[in-house]
């Protein structure tokens, strides 16, 4: 077993152990090979939707760099990423992961990924989703760009 992912498992066996979340851990790792960061799922501990594993080590891997971007970085993961994990990772910029199990994997165990998928092709049952001000909200997008804000 690649040494890696074999962290990334250890990070969800802890994890679940300790009954913090699912069973999903993952690992940073920088161009030399060093873990710069772990993570396991806290979705329980810490009452928090969005705290995937994937998620909690892009957390601490940009406090630990002191940065928001984590090109060059890879990530191993217990498990394929979900779309909001997906979506992180491409926010890092991260450009390489590696996974264990397979989304299908997670759905046979209860997992409800697939529905996020289905959404994202445009098969909308999951929430009321409806665009709202947009005229008073773009004036904030327009001041952004006028005072050269960051993109990222």
């Amino acid at each position: 077993m690649n040494m890696y992912m074999q962290k990334a498992k250890e990070n969800a066996d802890k994890g679940i152990s300790k009954h913090e979340g699912g069973p999903f851990g993952a690992v940073i790792v920088d161009k030399e090979g060093n873990i710069i960061a772990n993570g396991n799922n806290k979705v329980l501990k810490d009452k928090d939707p969005t705290a995937h594993a994937e998620i909690v080590a892009i957390r601490e891997a940009c406090k630990v760099l002191n940065t928001n971007d984590l090109s060059g970085y890879t990530l191993y993961t217990s498990c394929e990423p979900c779309p909001m994990c997906l979506s992180a990772i491409i926010w890092a910029n991260i450009k390489q992961v590696y996974f264990g199990c397979t989304r299908k994997d997670a759905a046979n165990i209860g997992f409800r990924d697939d529905d996020i998928y289905e959404f994202i092709k445009g098969n909308n049952n999951l929430i009321y989703l409806e665009e709202m001000d947009r005229e008073n909200c773009i004036q904030t997008m327009e001041q952004y760009k006028k005072d050269n804000g960051i993109i990222y």
